[in-house]
């Protein structure tokens, strides 16, 4: 397998240290602190070991506390109720005494049921699109270093927007945006684990979706995206090794926050999965940009 998803799957599978409690590693993948869709993955990953024969359908999370890139992640699990079809769980995930995120999940023995859903946008094939990372020199140069990093560090997934990123000289543009994902490699058929990278990979771009009208020159460091919250559905069975559109929309910003929700599809036009969020957009005078504090002396 390719050592980068590897150690992915690695960093969600957590270690056990008591009936309820997990302990989790932290990656600097290149933004400032820990990314959340890695406390996402984390937190469902804890909340799953904790139930059997039941499949996720639905998360609901709030981001308290910036994440500490350089210490571990403890997930305290409380088992609130198992029913007769379903089970809930509570998580939450702790650093230097003090919780970063709250996560409720939702576990279902799977039935059948009614059906029927969104239709997908038509939008390209991934053949032929370039990968997220496949930026020019000349704008790379541009882009603070931490998000250079970011942007081309080695991932364990392929992104291949269907629009054109536009870093270097933005332009007002419409509330939404298309990428393609799937892992770099294939994968088990373990259900619980695709979901845990789809939960990683949600946290992606979502949010940043409310930026596009506005021309936001993130060139300069300026501007402030944090998740405040993050919920999602899981629909129908899929694989994080085959290719999924992940279809984003912003339909308000406001109070210096902005609100977006998400859809992933399967190649077929399968609705698979179902997502929002709100999150913070600060908008900084260059000038007055300072170095931001550290995670253990937040209160």
């Amino acid at each position: 397998m390719h050592p980068v998803l590897d150690d992915l799957i690695a960093l969600l599978k957590l270690e056990r240290i008591e009936e309820n409690i997990f302990r989790g590693a932290s990656r600097d993948i290149g933004s400032p602190q820990v990314f959340g869709g890695q406390v996402l993955g984390q937190a469902l990953s804890a909340a799953q070991h904790t139930v059997e024969g039941r499949v996720a359908h639905s998360l609901h999370a709030y981001f308290l506390r910036r994440g500490d890139i350089n210490a571990p992640i403890i997930y305290d699990v409380d088992r609130a109720r198992d029913g007769g079809s379903f089970s809930n769980r509570r998580v939450v995930a702790i650093q230097h005494g003090r919780p970063i995120l709250n996560l409720a999940a939702s576990f279902q023995t799977p039935e059948e049921g009614l059906s029927h859903q969104a239709e997908m946008p038509d939008v390209p094939s991934p053949d032929g699109l370039k990968d997220l990372t496949h930026l020019a020199t000349d704008i790379l140069d541009k882009i603070p270093v931490k998000l250079r990093r970011f942007m081309t560090d080695k991932r364990p997934f392929e992104f291949r927007p269907v629009e054109a990123s536009n870093f270097d000289e933005p332009k007002k543009l419409p509330p939404f945006k298309n990428v393609w994902v799937r892992a770099v490699d294939a994968l088990s058929d373990d259900t619980a684990l695709h979901q845990n990278l789809l939960t990683y990979v949600s946290d992606f771009e979502l949010v940043a979706t409310s930026t596009l009208p506005h021309a936001l020159p993130f060139t300069r460091g300026n501007v402030i995206l944090a998740s405040l919250d993050h919920a999602l559905w899981f629909h129908r069975a899929f694989r994080m090794d085959e290719w999924l559109l992940y279809s984003m929309e912003s339909t308000n910003a406001s109070g210096a926050r902005g609100y977006a929700r998400g859809k992933f599809f399967k190649q077929d036009g399968t609705l698979v999965a179902s997502t929002t969020q709100e999150g913070l957009i600060r908008v900084l005078d260059p000038s007055k940009v300072r170095k931001r504090s550290d995670p253990r002396k937040q209160v």
